[in-house]
């Protein structure tokens, strides 16, 4: 790393002609796509409005560590605005039959008048719920609602929110990076092994890639040494 950052000018532009050709001689092409999205599962995130409704909301931009999951949010959503205001909200998580109801909500938004940046392909809608045709479900532990016809639903509490920066995501508005407790799992039975295991050869998630949806193939390729079974 030293031996690196001590390189002179001229050494760098010897390393850059040599990444070139082994760029070339391997095949790679260097593009610039507009979205990074490799194949990520899909939420419908609820949240509390001002008015005490619940907002429901898809997103396909989070990951989980242990019990606690990071939510990345673009600031000109009732979802940033809500968890700001009300620091709860619901992970549910669809079935791949659902991909339909998803994208019904997919331009739909809480706020109005719609801002301006999003005005061209999104229009407000209230209830989102009978829009996508869900179920609200009481929560036990958090105010927002789940959706009833999601097979798990994670209650959740949010603990900070950060921003984040890039230059491209500066020009989709900005956004923040929502990090939150979840405080407790539901699940639907067909999908439980005893009473704590998901059966991984019979859920799987609503996978967005590359703005197409898709399912697990349920064709393991193996196991990770910690798998309970």
């Amino acid at each position: 790393m030293m031996a690196w950052n001590l390189m002179s000018h001229r050494d760098h532009s010897t390393w850059g002609c040599y990444v070139a050709n082994t760029d070339a001689h391997y095949g790679f092409k260097t593009i610039s796509p507009k979205i990074l999205y490799f194949g990520t599962p899909v939420a419908l995130i609820s949240s509390l409005n001002e008015d005490d409704s619940t907002n429901l909301a898809p997103m396909s931009s989070f990951w989980a560590l242990g019990w606690t999951m990071v939510l990345g949010l673009l600031d000109e959503t009732q979802t940033a605005d809500n968890l700001e205001r009300h620091p709860e909200c619901v992970v549910n998580l669809p079935s791949p039959p659902m991909w339909s109801q998803v994208e019904e909500l997919a331009p739909l938004t809480g706020k109005s008048p719609v801002p301006a940046i999003k005005a061209k392909q999104f229009h407000t809608e209230k209830d989102k719920f009978k829009a996508a045709q869900l179920t609200e479900l009481a929560s036990t532990l958090v105010r927002p609602a789940r959706v009833a016809e999601c097979p798990f639903q994670l209650e959740a509490r949010v603990l900070s929110i950060h921003r984040l920066a890039g230059e491209r995501l500066t020009a989709l508005g900005g956004g923040v990076a929502a990090e939150v407790e979840i405080l407790r799992v539901h699940a639907s039975p067909e999908f439980v092994i005893g009473e704590n295991y998901i059966n991984p050869e019979k859920w799987s998630p609503l996978v967005y890639n590359f703005r197409h949806y898709y399912r697990l193939d349920h064709s393991s390729l193996g196991k990770t040494f910690r798998a309970e079974r």
